[in-house]
């Protein structure tokens, strides 16, 4: 018998913002949970308890429901997201049921955790954390599950990702680069301004900062295979939820 998961939002059709699936039509399934509480988490209300009382325990089968509710018949790629689905064990039970119904499956997470349903997926990004977050990643760890799904030859559907704030984070971000050479790398302008509810103003900050981190990058004899992104939603809706 499958277990319920917490579900906060399901949305969408709505294109992904980040990573190697950017401009990707999607619908999304964002669970409940994070064992990590970055300093800049544009998502902090899947942990922060704010919104805990939006969660529902959902059945795979309601999740599927849900999403055919919510995206009639315009999508056939889904978008895991949080928080940390990793966290959730019982998740297999839906990727399970998608990959049955023909849909491509995405999910990030940070490194911090393997299931054995990653091999469900199609895009999988993991976004180590750089210094900016408050957080530490822990390499024994990231590297283990990539280990994990090479066993398991699915490496080949792994990306990474990291959001860069400072230079700092662009040094961290040239470590992960050389620790792992032959996984993709997705350097992403980050957000630091959650609270901004003019989307222009918002937008045209971000792309200077874009700029900013292009013109870095292609200085960098150290990151010439890498690939440098906005964030793609935050240009277009700036900080609003459920798109």
């Amino acid at each position: 018998m499958n277990k319920p998961i917490p579900v906060l939002e399901i949305f969408g059709p709505t294109v992904q913002g980040e990573g190697s699936v950017i401009g990707q039509k999607t619908m999304f399934v964002r669970t409940a949970g994070c064992d990590y509480s970055c300093s800049w988490c544009d998502s902090a209300f899947t942990w922060d308890g704010s919104a805990k009382g939006d969660i529902k325990w959902l059945e795979p089968n309601e999740v599927l429901d849900s999403l055919r509710e919510t995206g009639g018949g315009c999508f056939s790629h889904v978008t895991i997201s949080g928080g940390n689905p990793a966290l959730l064990k019982p998740l297999g039970g839906l990727t399970a049921l998608l990959k049955e119904k023909g849909y491509r499956i995405a999910l990030e997470t940070q490194g911090s955790i393997f299931q054995e349903w990653f091999a469900d997926i199609d895009d999988l990004t993991i976004s180590p954390k750089p210094p900016s977050s408050g957080m530490v990643c822990d390499f024994t760890k990231l590297t283990a599950i990539f280990e994990s799904l090479e066993k398991m030859n699915r490496l080949q559907s792994v990306t990474l990702k990291i959001v860069i704030f400072s230079d700092e984070d662009l040094e961290f971000a040239k470590g992960v680069h050389q620790k792992y050479p032959g996984l993709p790398l997705f350097l992403q302008v980050g957000n630091d301004d959650l609270n901004s509810r003019d989307t222009n103003d918002l937008a045209q900050k971000l792309l200077e900062k874009y700029e900013g981190l292009v013109e870095k990058v292609c200085a960098d004899e150290d990151l010439t295979n890498v690939r440098v992104l906005p964030q793609l939603h935050t240009l277009i809706w700036g900080n609003k939820r459920g798109v």
